[in-house]
């Protein structure tokens, strides 16, 4: 089965793609950006495409949100991955010797209480970790290091000088499965829905009071911009759903208090696998 992620061999969404689908033969199909990656999906070139969607210590990535609700795709499952980040660089290498490290931005924010011991060293933004680790490794760059995972150390032969250098130690990634409507399961205990409500006071209170009446419970809830000038927004909601929901109802409800209301898809609670 071919998946899309973003991000090259040894990224963190491979990571989770294989994690998730480690009972399948799994075909990594990798993407520059999210839009390509939805794109191979639509296209064929992809069964499904694995992207994150939120960090626990960066929060939400906000242009997915759209993206998902844009492409007429929809979330079949979601995996939560424990994010390692580790310093790396040609082998022989030493902390003494490096003068840059390369990573994504959101790898470097993640290090940062690690990275400010260190203020001689330039920090330089990069698309990918991955890519990060590949580039040192094919161009022999010596003095450079790449923040990435320990699979992107082991793919292109870097010897990691700092593990786990990422400042939260419950660093997680929430990755979310993307697929059409009729690839994946049909039933879960977790809802995606997006919606707008009216400019008024206590609109959106309205629907999160009915959605508690019903038992159902709020775990995310995401404003993100509608691109009409006028600064209204659409809200995204993660509800975890009773035993026996009835969908419907939920669904009717939210009809009657929202406007441009969307299921974004039904599907499964990944674990959360606490580390110390």
């Amino acid at each position: 089965m071919k998946i899309a992620i973003q991000g090259e061999k040894g990224c963190f969404h491979e990571m989770a793609a294989r994690q998730y689908f480690s009972n399948e033969d799994v075909e990594i199909v990798p993407c520059s950006t999210f839009d390509m990656t939805l794109n191979s999906v639509k296209e064929g070139r992809a069964a499904l495409a694995m992207m994150a969607i939120e960090n626990a210590r960066s929060g939400s990535i906000l242009y997915n949100y759209s993206l998902i609700r844009e492409s007429g795709l929809h979330i079949l499952g979601e995996h939560n991955l424990r994010i390692v980040q580790n310093l790396m660089a040609l082998p022989g290498q030493t902390m003494k010797d490096i003068r840059q490290i390369r990573s994504h931005p959101i790898a470097l924010a993640q290090c940062m209480i690690f990275l400010n011991q260190y203020p001689e060293i330039t920090l330089v933004e990069a698309d990918d970790t991955a890519s990060s680790a590949r580039l040192i490794a094919e161009g022999r760059l010596k003095n450079t290091a790449a923040i990435a995972s320990r699979s992107a150390a082991e793919i292109y032969g870097l010897e990691i000088i700092a593990e786990g250098i990422e400042t939260f130690k419950k660093n997680y990634t929430r990755f979310l499965v993307i697929g059409s409507h009729d690839t994946g399961n049909q039933t879960g205990n977790k809802m995606s829905v997006c919606f707008a409500t009216d400019h008024m006071p206590g609109s959106l209170a309205r629907v999160l009071v009915k959605l508690a009446e019903m038992d159902v419970n709020l775990s995310k809830i995401q404003s993100v911009p509608r691109l009409n000038g006028e600064w209204e927004y659409m809200f995204y909601l993660d509800l975890e759903l009773p035993s026996d929901p009835d969908i419907e109802a939920i669904m009717s409800t939210l009809a009657k208090y929202t406007s441009n209301l969307e299921v974004l898809g039904i599907y499964n609670k990944g674990e959360m696998l606490y580390e110390s």
